[in-house]
């Protein structure tokens, strides 16, 4: 028994890992979303217009790079295999690896006034 156990198919396993990882994924999507509509009730009731501005150009670029994060992610993952070429697949990976890590601190430094004039 324990040997036709351990050689039997790997579907439901494979199905359940991914049933898992969905829901997973969907419950920490539907966290930052909340999350983020939280901050922006939050900022809004801010009133300064400019405390609204310094807020929001805080948030907006953090949101932006999670979005690039996040779509690439999926579509990464989630492409038809169709459309799949090993071209295609290196530069999803670039996409959702490399360049959201390197926006961040070219994002956060443009806060700076002195860097916004030297560019």
């Amino acid at each position: 028994q324990i040997l036709k156990l351990s050689c039997s198919d790997f579907y439901i396993r494979e199905a359940g890992v991914i049933v898992v990882s969905i829901c997973l994924a969907f419950w920490c999507f539907i966290f930052i979303e909340l999350s983020y509509v939280q901050i922006f009730r939050a900022v809004l009731r801010i009133p300064s217009e400019q405390g609204r501005h310094k807020a929001f150009s805080m948030c907006l670029p953090h949101l932006a790079v999670v979005s690039l994060f996040l779509s690439t992610g999926l579509f990464a993952y989630l492409k038809p295999r169709s459309i799949s070429s090993s071209t295609m697949d290196l530069v999803v990976a670039v996409l959702y690896s490399v360049v959201p890590p390197a926006l961040n601190p070219f994002i956060y430094s443009m806060r700076n006034k002195e860097l916004k004039e030297a560019l």
